[in-house]
């Protein structure tokens, strides 16, 4: 068993398109019509484009049990999920110059270093450097 896709809820898969691709760095892997205005809209990592992939799902459109939970996770300032970076200070710095809003700027805990910023999408996402 393995990991080959993570889904990302996000409220408008275009804005998200631009935003993972122009200000994260992924690379658009998949981007098929499925009607309706959605798409089967998928990323990688320019650092792994054989790697596992994310999908920019527009559920919170279409399911509002999906909505709901994605905004109390909002609301309550958690992450949907996190990416890894080797060095947070560098990313963060390249990330605020592009404009990214976050919400936790990098801090230490245990054996880890975060930071925390808003997708612009409906969610907040983490990045997390080991120490």
């Amino acid at each position: 068993m393995r990991v080959t896709i993570i889904s990302i809820p996000v409220r408008d898969q275009e804005k998200a398109l631009q935003f993972y691709t122009k200000k994260l760095g992924f690379l658009k892997k998949v981007d098929m019509p499925l009607g309706g205005g959605n798409r089967w809209l998928t990323l990688v990592s320019k650092d792994a484009q054989s790697g596992p992939e994310i999908l920019l799902e527009p559920a919170p459109l279409h399911f509002e049990p999906a909505k709901v939970f994605q905004d109390a996770l909002m609301d309550a300032g958690m992450p949907w999920t996190q990416f890894d970076v080797d060095d947070l200070d560098q990313e963060y710095d390249r990330l605020v110059k592009l404009g990214v809003e976050f919400s936790i700027p990098p801090r230490e805990m245990g054996t880890v270093r975060y930071a925390v910023f808003n997708d612009t999408c409906g969610n907040n996402i983490q990045l997390v450097e080991h120490l």
